[in-house]
């Protein structure tokens, strides 16, 4: 089965605008694959997550998702379609004032009714199942912590902890490493790709660290200036490629926020 078929894609983010956010993007990704997508600050990567999770509609080429073409469907058969997408933005949404194990247990809701997702506020339904998705990230400790208390790759790391409750065929993960040092970013990319490969899962990443890309990932696609520059097996991804690709850039840029440092950062809208 094929999870991802994108043949020509154009997506803008506003009607009108000139430049394209991603231009003539061909890609086609099988079912269990996993990749890295590498690339400069301001290339498309997160763009491209979002055009997967059907969260941007395309302006041009053809764009397919498990095999449906989302845009054509119905609202709710798109949002239907949605809940088979987990996209794990760089900055989780978590209500601040709520307890990490709602926060992970929120993952389920797409299959609870109201009552069900209502006192699971009150009285968490599945605590065991949210420690044990934590502890995978090392965050177990952290079960009835509130959300304003955690760090921000404590965030981060609990918002990947909902992806190991969710239902989901795909894994669509923003920059997770970003607010980690390099210990915990191997432990986490470690239980994504254990995770996703236990259940035949889709797994795409954005990565800054092109380390740790070509020391996990099979398959690489480097994106620049909203096109895909290449699309290759890691060992067929030599330094010269990688030059080219962040030309007046650097190679490893430095992350995004400090390492698991206080909480200083604005908390994601809920959704």
């Amino acid at each position: 089965m094929t999870s991802y078929r994108l043949d020509k894609l154009t997506v803008h983010h506003q009607a009108g605008t000139r430049a394209p956010a991603l231009h003539a993007i061909d890609l086609v990704v099988e079912q269990g694959e996993q990749l890295a997508v590498i690339g400069p600050s301001g290339a498309g990567k997160t763009t491209l997550l979002h055009t997967l999770a059907c969260a941007h509609a395309p302006s041009g080429g053809l764009f397919e998702a498990l095999g449906q073409q989302p845009w054509t469907l119905s609202g709710k058969a798109r949002h239907k379609l949605r809940a088979s997408l987990f996209l794990a933005p760089q900055t989780p949404p978590l209500p601040p004032r709520q307890r990490v194990v709602s926060a992970v247990l929120a993952a389920r809701l797409p299959r609870w009714s109201l009552a069900q997702a209502l006192s699971s506020l009150f009285k968490p339904a599945d605590p065991d199942a949210a420690y044990d998705a934590l502890a995978r990230f090392g965050l177990g400790e952290k079960l009835y912590a509130r959300v304003d208390r955690l760090s921000g790759g404590e965030r981060q790391r609990c918002g990947l902890a909902r992806l190991l409750l969710s239902s989901s065929k795909v894994f669509l993960v923003d920059e997770p490493l970003s607010a980690l040092d390099p210990a915990l970013s191997q432990l986490t990319l470690s239980a994504l790709q254990q995770e996703a490969a236990s259940r035949n899962a889709t797994l795409v990443c954005s990565l800054h660290q092109v380390d740790m890309a070509r020391a996990n990932f099979a398959r690489i696609v480097g994106l620049r200036d909203g096109r895909i520059v290449f699309d290759a097996a890691r060992e067929d991804v030599s330094d010269e490629m990688i030059a080219a690709l962040y030309q007046n850039e650097s190679v490893a840029p430095a992350p995004l926020v400090p390492h698991e440092t206080p909480e200083r950062l604005a908390v994601g809208a809920c959704f």
